[in-house]
């Protein structure tokens, strides 16, 4: 049985296309359920997965998560390696570096590198606090509703893409943003913004992906599929 580490629309594409237990993190309210067996919730770290993927018989594990889900991605390489299951990690290409944006190592570097007074700020609720000192206004863009800290000046859009380019114009100028802060998720849901920005002028701040384990990577649902024919899965 294969195990997909999943939330995201890669992984569902895979879940559609070969069988295997998809696990979802939980942290969204209403999400986007993939087809075949879901599970949600964590597994209890490392050691909970590797018990885990050793229990349920998982011959194969997809991490398919976001490309920014760090931890996730860390315990599936250490638990894989502990019990002799192969890891293939599935991450969409980054975003095409565009003239105008100013790239970073995390999202605390972004909070103290702000280009501007008024921020579309995109990076997700879970990154709020690291803003909350700053004394620009914000305009935070998430799905689920966010909890303290946070800015002081701060309103808040709950939004799921896909975002269009018009509507994404219409709103940075409504709000007269004049800095974006992303995180380098690539796919095209989000991506309407950047094309925004550029139109308008407005600098971007782009948060670097963290670094990979050594293990094998993959762009696409295509590339997983025919690894997890080679891998026997």
């Amino acid at each position: 049985m294969i195990l997909i580490l999943g939330g995201t629309g890669e992984a569902r594409e895979l879940a559609s296309r070969v069988p295997a237990v998809s696990s979802l993190a939980g942290r969204v309210s209403n999400p986007a359920l993939p087809e075949g067996e879901v599970r949600v919730g964590g597994f209890g770290g490392v050691d909970g997965l590797a018990r885990w993927l050793r229990d349920n018989g998982i011959t194969a594990v997809v991490d398919a998560t976001h490309p920014f889900a760090r931890r996730i991605t860390a315990n599936a390489f250490e638990a894989c390696r502990r019990v002799g299951v192969p890891l293939l990690v599935l991450r969409r290409p980054g975003f095409t570096p565009q003239p105008g944006w100013h790239w970073v190592d995390s999202v605390a570097e972004a909070a103290g590198r702000l280009p501007g007074s008024r921020v579309f700020l995109t990076t997700g609720r879970q990154d709020l606090a690291e803003f909350a000192a700053c004394p620009q206004w914000f305009l935070a863009r998430m799905v689920e509703p966010p909890e303290p800290p946070m800015p002081q000046r701060i309103e808040v859009l709950l939004s799921r893409g896909p975002f269009t380019v018009d509507g994404e114009l219409e709103l940075m100028r409504r709000h007269r943003v004049d800095v974006l802060v992303t995180k380098d998720s690539g796919g095209h849901m989000t991506s309407a913004k950047l094309e925004a920005a550029r139109r308008l002028g407005v600098p971007v701040v782009v948060v670097r992906r963290p670094p990979l384990p050594p293990a094998d990577v993959v762009a696409d649902v295509d590339a997983a599929v025919r690894w997890l024919g080679t891998a026997g899965a």
